[in-house]
């Protein structure tokens, strides 16, 4: 008897990120309400996250409403950005950092892992360091859990990868 399995992870595309940031720089450049204001979206570091700038926090909400419908235009989810750090206001503008989320902590793990047991007990879900491994002797049920999962409601993206 063979099992098959995915691999559950939450991850970003880092090309797609790549093409939304740009898309974004030219809406930025070409909007009016954003003439001669330090509106700009900039890299963070080593590519993790956009760093927004803005004349004040309406001009960064409206940035990243930009960086959202762009996101969403290439199938990426935005639950990929994390919000969660305060914008910063100093020298008239506003800058915000916003890392991209990468990797399932062992809480976000567990969840999963919960959520299969309760819904799926035919299929093994096991975590195995930032990502969740789903085994079953049935494909029929490893597509049941997939829908299952992309039903649920989570605050990170996910993806469903090495499928076999």
């Amino acid at each position: 008897m063979s099992s098959f399995s995915f691999d559950v992870v939450s991850d970003y595309d880092k090309a797609e990120m790549n093409n939304v940031f740009m898309a974004a720089e030219r809406e930025i450049a070409t909007r009016y309400d954003f003439k001669g204001s330090p509106a700009a979206v900039e890299w963070l570091g080593d590519k993790g996250g956009f760093k927004i700038v803005g004349a004040n926090q309406w001009q960064c909400d409206a940035i990243l409403d930009i960086i959202r419908k762009k996101l969403a235009g290439r199938d990426q989810s935005s639950k990929v950005l994390d919000l969660s750090k305060e914008p910063v206001e100093s020298n008239l503008k506003t800058t915000w950092e916003v890392p991209f989320k990468q990797g399932l902590s062992q809480d976000n793990a567990k969840s999963i892992t919960k959520l299969i047991k309760e819904n799926a007990p035919k299929a093994k879900a096991q975590i195995q360091g930032d990502a969740v491994r789903v085994t079953s002797a049935s494909k029929d049920e490893l597509q049941k859990v997939i829908s299952l999962l992309k039903e649920a409601d989570f605050d990170f993206p996910l993806q469903f990868i090495n499928y076999r």
